[in-house]
């Protein structure tokens, strides 16, 4: 029954057994996604998925945080009727017999919302547990919206007793502590945890060091698939007691995991095969994919338009919306001008047949000429600069959003971090979009991962030449990128450190970068903030992503050099 200190009645009340062997529990982690704010369809689903897990001969089956709203809900949980479509959807859920149910939703009481987990058997719910630590950093904002909870339970079942915890809490030692002090013989652990390069190893140190400083096996159950700019990747874990890993999800897949507990040695049976180690190129194009996949896919787009240059951003895009969506929903356009090199228009075409996709080549001197002509009034005692060159750009740009209208197809932005970071890109031109698969890949990564891509099979996907040439905008003759930036790997250099690291000009120098480049690409970076304020979202790859892990004043008179240089 379940054991529980809080400031909230809970139900007292025995669980019924399966008919699964005495000193035997099966448990069926559910690794899969749920759509946010799709309360009914959730439901159904986890419906489905509780009878299949029953009918595998389950006797407890765990579904991730959140599970029932989908997750990050964000102002969802603002919504006046959200407590009583809950409350709806947790008494259907009630209703499936002879299996124990474990699920994340938001409770709402007259205590406030808490980010709970519910326990569910029998026709009614037994028990709550409400988050204690709430995360309120990076892509995290839940005291925006929770309550913090105070409450300790554990159940007890067929002979073992289970405490719960939910994704933050098992990152700090107080409620392990604490459910260990009150009898607990497992923790089980229900997460929405998003990815970022290395969280997996990171959670299995983590559940490694707890399982065995507190002598207890942890389940870990957590969420798959993409949320707008967030992935959720799996990995779902059992740890055994002394810290060692009994069962492993994939990552980034959809996954029923089953797994026996037995109550007399307080261990659990291991899975006969471990899902492959990613290798850090191949879990970055698996978190493209998927984050491309369920965006377009929610959205109700048909399918993807890119704007395929012949360089290598752009080629490195349309694999990734290839493996995404099928080749029959993505549409290559070439969009040439006089500055466009020959090997471009092959390159791009190659490619283009190589992955199947439909390729249509739309030249922009008739666009260029007709926005040139009505601003040569207005720019006739000016000599020719940039402006000039973004009017190609955003020829492009035109182009393909008219197609989109059209034709009902998004369409995806090319640029990268680097290229976002320093606003090397024209807003309004080729930052035009509804999504930027490589917004948080920089520069050396793109090249990274167009190799692992090409790897992965005999006949490449992108042509060798678009990787080997120079990288260029090609908006002027003869240009080339690195005419108006540092050489890609001392200018990513900086920026890891400056973005991702929250280092400033003097650490950076320290580091041995130059103190005239260093200066130069921090001003370009905060300069930079009002265009990427206003570009497509793309999916969330490092710890400090364009947009929810990063955001600063667009005018400010903050000092790179700081205020008494």
């Amino acid at each position: 029954m379940p054991r529980t200190k809080t400031q909230t009645p809970q139900t007292d009340t025995q669980f019924h057994t399966s008919d699964s062997p005495v000193g035997k529990i099966c448990f069926a982690l559910i690794q899969t996604n749920f759509w946010v704010g799709d309360i009914a369809g959730n439901v159904k689903k986890m419906h489905a998925l509780t009878l299949d897990a029953k009918n595998r001969g389950a006797d407890i089956v765990i579904f991730p945080a959140l599970a029932l709203i989908g997750c990050p809900p964000e102002d969802l949980l603002l919504r006046p009727t959200l407590g009583e479509r809950v409350r709806e959807a947790m008494a259907k859920l009630a209703e499936i017999e002879g299996i124990v149910v474990i699920l994340g939703y938001p409770h709402i009481d007259h205590h406030g919302t808490f980010n709970s987990a519910a326990i569910l058997q029998g026709g009614s719910q037994k028990g709550f547990y409400h988050k204690q630590y709430l995360s309120n950093y990076g892509v995290f904002d839940e005291r925006r919206y929770f309550q913090k909870g105070r409450n300790h339970v554990l159940f007890d079942y067929k002979g073992a007793s289970i405490g719960l915890l939910i994704c933050e809490d098992i990152w700090h030692d107080a409620p392990i502590t604490a459910l260990k002090n009150e009898g607990a013989d497992m923790v089980v652990v229900i997460n929405a945890s998003p990815f970022e390069i290395g969280k997996q190893t990171a959670r299995k140190q983590l559940l490694t060091k707890q399982s065995q400083t507190h002598q207890l096996p942890i389940v870990y159950v957590n969420t798959v698939g993409s949320q707008d700019d967030i992935v959720f990747d799996g990995g779902s874990l059992i740890v055994q007691a002394d810290g060692s890993i009994a069962h492993e999800g994939s990552r980034f897949l959809n996954q029923l995991i089953m797994a026996n507990y037995d109550v007399a040695t307080q261990t659990f049976d291991t899975q006969s095969k471990a899902p492959l180690v990613l290798s850090e190129e191949s879990e970055m194009y698996q978190a493209l994919v998927v984050g491309l996949r369920d965006y377009v896919n929610r959205s109700g787009f048909k399918g993807v338009i890119v704007g395929l240059s012949g360089g290598i951003d752009s080629a490195l895009t349309l694999c990734i919306a290839v493996d995404a969506l099928g080749s029959d929903r993505v549409y290559a356009v070439m969009m040439p001008y006089e500055y466009t090199a020959q090997i471009s228009l092959e390159d791009a075409e190659a490619q283009a047949a190589r992955l199947n996709v439909s390729y249509t080549v739309c030249p922009i001197h008739d666009a260029v000429a007709g926005l040139r002509a009505s601003l040569a009034p207005l720019l006739a005692n000016s000599e020719p600069d940039v402006t000039e060159e973004n009017l190609q750009a955003r020829a492009r740009g035109t182009i393909l959003m008219a197609l989109s209208n059209k034709f009902g197809h998004m369409v995806i932005s090319t640029g990268n971090k680097s290229e976002n970071a320093v606003g090397y890109a024209t807003l309004y031109g080729d930052m035009v979009g509804g999504f930027d698969v490589l917004k948080d890949i920089y520069k050396t990564d793109v090249y990274r991962l167009a190799n692992y891509r090409n790897r992965l099979e005999d006949n490449p996907v992108i042509p060798q030449r678009v990787i080997d040439r120079p990288p260029s905008a090609e908006l002027r003759p003869e240009q080339t990128d690195q005419d108006s930036l540092p050489d890609y790997e001392v200018l990513d250099g900086i920026l890891r450190m400056y973005i991702d690291e929250d280092l400033g000009y003097k650490a950076i120098v320290a580091a041995g970068f130059d103190p005239q480049t260093v200066e130069r690409v921090l001003s370009l970076v905060d300069r930079a903030e009002y265009k990427r304020r206003q570009a497509a979202i793309g999916t969330k790859i490092t710890k400090k992503s364009f947009g929810r892990d990063r955001r600063y004043p667009l005018v400010n008179g903050w000092s790179i050099k700081g205020d008494f240089a």
